[in-house]
């Protein structure tokens, strides 16, 4: 993918040419307001009624001009208020509406640092298009426009927008890997995605094969992976830049394909499966953010990759594993295996006594039912979930803190184990009896007063977009959570 030139300039919009001018609305109560210094208002808004637009979000309207500087005018509509969010969403919708325009003039209305950040994100965003596996068909996807120009009267240090480049190439990264079928995605090329990432960044790749990972006592890891013949992997990325006075440590789950096990998904469950990789392509690529940007803080992501597939070797209902912790546990049922595979990964970043953990992870349906598929789950220590929440809204991603009532760790006991992965007669609060679960392998911290801070991301619903672009949210997996987790460590680092 070629991501658009993006710019930003301060001239007025009479000395700019482009194929398309972008116009901003507001839906207000008389009807769409534009934004900014538009040509010819009276005559775009008199079009309004006619076209039926309403400023809606993701709403665009293009308009023919007979300005001689643009080929013609397209509104974008910003929803109700002309918010940061907004913003950011309407200049990636709009980049991706209109594709297939070599270049655009965005004039959005936009008078701040932090509106023009926005612009220049979304813009750069929503230019993202995955076609790697178009045969036939590539040469009619209609590419986004070559350059973007983005109207703003205010200067933006230029740290700001290479931040911005860093970020996005973070997300992307976490698109192209999510939306990679798990015929070529699986837990060794995905191992060596991360090598490949790292390339050239003060960041060490340590992958832990089968045999290690049988020397470690993973066996979360090790059972749900037996089913396939491409056998799972642990993935240490650690990146430990001299001076870090703070350590935060990251979990994720790359089921690379999930069949459910023997617990088996109906058909349609499975379409969409292989983005179950999501959280660890999370933790990655945040890690590698960390790098790029030189943040003064230490960061160790554990990846947990297996495929969770049927055979002659995979695991059973009632069988018994044994968790790098010393845990055993039952397997109730098979398709709950993310929870152990990131039992491994907690126990282990535990033994380090980082500052914190954080978890992510595609984990349950359950989510998606209380919370939908635009608000991801946050659940641990207050004060970690806190600053989650509200990295996120500081990047616009929705998340909500939700609890971990104790009285749900009883319905985990097992008959033979010392914990069940589930209790398959209780369906209520799927996704806290979940975070329940991986609360049990989060250690102590180094003097042994207490559990180390931890909070885990359920982005089950937020980490794959099945139906329609939005925002600054493409079709397929989204990168869901990996600007919050770098706006995390921003503020780990002080």
């Amino acid at each position: 993918m070629t991501s658009p030139r993006v710019a930003l300039s301060a001239a007025e919009l009479d000395s700019l040419s482009a194929d398309v001018l972008v116009l901003g609305a507001v839906s207000g109560s008389d009807g769409p307001v534009l934004l900014g210094d538009a040509p010819a208002v009276e005559e775009i808004t008199a079009q309004f009624a006619t076209f039926g637009f309403g400023g809606k979000a993701d709403e665009l309207l293009r308009l023919p001009t007979e300005d001689p500087s643009f080929g013609s005018v397209a509104i974008i509509g910003l929803g109700a208020d002309a918010g940061t969010d907004a913003v950011r969403n309407a200049a990636a919708s709009a980049v991706r509406q209109l594709a297939g325009a070599e270049s655009l003039v965005l004039d959005l209305g936009i008078n701040s640092v932090a509106d023009t950040v926005a612009a220049f994100e979304g813009a750069t965003l929503g230019a993202y298009a995955f076609n790697a596996f178009r045969g036939k068909t590539k040469d009619a996807q209609k590419p986004t426009a070559a350059s973007v120009t983005i109207l703003s009267p205010t200067a933006v240090p230029a740290e700001a927008l290479e931040r911005v480049d860093v970020l996005a190439d973070a997300v992307n990264f976490v698109k192209d890997l999510t939306n990679t079928p798990g015929a070529e995605l699986f837990p060794a090329s995905f191992a060596a995605a991360a090598e490949r990432a790292a390339e050239g960044l003060p960041v060490t790749v340590e992958v832990w094969d089968e045999a290690r990972l049988s020397e470690e006592g993973c066996g979360g890891i090790l059972g749900v992976g037996q089913g396939s013949s491409r056998l799972p992997r642990l993935v240490k990325v650690s990146y430990n830049p001299a001076g870090a006075a703070k350590h935060l440590a990251f979990v994720g789950k790359g089921i690379t394909f999930d069949t459910g096990g023997n617990s088996m998904k109906p058909a349609d469950f499975m379409l969409t499966m292989h983005h179950d990789m999501a959280g660890a392509a999370t933790v990655l690529a945040a890690t590698i953010a960390a790098a790029r940007l030189q943040l003064n803080v230490r960061v160790t992501a554990w990846l947990c990759i297996a495929e969770n597939l049927v055979s002659s070797t995979s695991i059973r209902p009632n069988d018994v594993l044994t968790m790098r912790d010393g845990t055993t546990v039952e397997v109730l049922n098979t398709d709950a295996e993310g929870r152990l595979v990131m039992a491994d990964g907690l126990a282990l970043a535990s033994e380090e006594y980082p500052d914190a953990i954080i978890d992510v992870a595609t984990l349950t349906g359950a989510v998606i039912v209380a919370l939908g598929r635009r608000t991801a789950a946050v659940m641990g220590e207050t004060g970690l979930v806190t600053s989650v929440v509200e990295a996120g809204q500081t990047a616009g991603e929705a998340h909500w803190p939700m609890p971990l009532p104790g009285e749900l760790r009883g319905l985990l006991d097992s008959r033979f184990a010392d914990l069940a992965n589930l209790n398959p007669s209780v369906r209520d609060g799927g996704s806290l009896l979940a975070g329940v679960f991986l609360r049990e392998f989060v250690g102590k911290t180094a003097d042994g007063s207490g559990t180390i801070p931890w909070a885990h991301l359920d982005i089950a619903g937020t980490g794959t977009n099945n139906g329609a672009a939005y925002g600054v949210t493409s079709t397929g997996g989204t990168g869901a959570s990996v600007r919050t987790l770098v706006t995390v460590l921003e503020d780990f680092a002080g």
